[in-house]
């Protein structure tokens, strides 16, 4: 099963849409930062179908994140998620879904889903 990987560094909203999705049956992993998120990468590639990140992260961007991801695993679907739509644009060319915050959670279980149906297998 391919799993999820969510990366916030907002504690409360980062164990929110884990709620969400854990009860919506999805095996999920949490980071509160990009260089965390990138070091569980690394360690299960093959596991993670899908990551879903928020675009300000300490000491980084979910763009950048989203960059160095890129380098190994290029096919990975990724949403992103923020409350400052006019930040879309710094992921131009990065293949993601943008979303704006609040972001309804059977919004969120969906477009997961969807983006885990379309990736890799």
């Amino acid at each position: 099963m391919r799993q999820v990987l969510m990366v916030d560094d907002d504690p409360g909203q980062l164990r929110i849409r884990e709620m969400i999705l854990r009860n919506a049956g999805f095996v999920v992993h949490v980071a509160t930062s990009a260089e965390s998120a990138m070091a569980l990468l690394r360690a299960i590639p093959e596991k993670i179908g899908v990551m879903v990140t928020d675009h300000f992260l300490p000491g980084s961007t979910g763009a950048d994140l989203v960059r160095e991801a890129r380098l190994s695993l290029p096919a990975m679907p990724v949403l992103v998620l923020s409350g400052m739509p006019d930040i879309e644009c710094e992921y131009q060319g990065l293949d993601v879904s943008f979303q704006a915050k609040p972001f309804p959670p059977p919004e969120l279980i969906r477009v997961v889903q969807e983006l885990l149906d379309s990736g890799p297998k």
